[in-house]
């Protein structure tokens, strides 16, 4: 049984976990910006899986099968950068074990369909990250020509 979201722990939490949004991120915007120059064209918050279409990846390429989620640090539990709060410690331990299982079943499950599933965190470099998926996406997209590169 899920426990109930606890009260924040005082008004700086409270504000900060507000402004937390779904979709449309700094970093989701920071690598969309660099993929729509380069010329690749996505769907955004798509759900990818038909099984299931409460779970939305971040960009989604339809016709090749390329799913991409761009995790932040704290919600998906980054191995390098998760600092586990202090504060309601009993709640946001499992929440966060439960993202990640929901993660890796989500990873699976896309892979098992066909799709290339691609996972970044937050504070992964948005040309790099761009690069790398233009690279995984040119190959199984006969539209975008081979010379096509990512730009600032």
């Amino acid at each position: 049984m899920e426990v109930p979201a606890p009260q924040p722990s005082n008004e700086n939490a409270r504000l900060t976990m507000q402004a937390n949004r779904r979709k449309d991120t700094t970093p989701e915007l920071a690598v969309r910006r660099r993929l729509h120059a380069a010329g690749p064209r996505y769907r955004v918050d798509f759900p990818a899986d038909a099984t299931d279409r409460r779970r939305r990846a971040d960009i989604v390429f339809t016709r090749v099968k390329v799913t991409v989620f761009i995790d932040g640090r704290f919600w998906h539990g980054c191995p390098e950068h998760f600092i586990p709060p202090k504060s309601n410690a009993d709640y946001w331990g499992p929440k966060i074990a439960r993202n990640m299982e929901r993660d890796r079943t989500s990873t699976a499950r896309l892979s098992d369909a066909g799709w290339r599933v691609l996972r970044f965190w937050e504070h992964e470099d948005p040309d790099d990250v761009a690069a790398r998926i233009i690279d995984a996406v040119r190959p199984r997209n006969r539209i975008l020509p081979p010379d096509v590169s990512h730009r600032r």
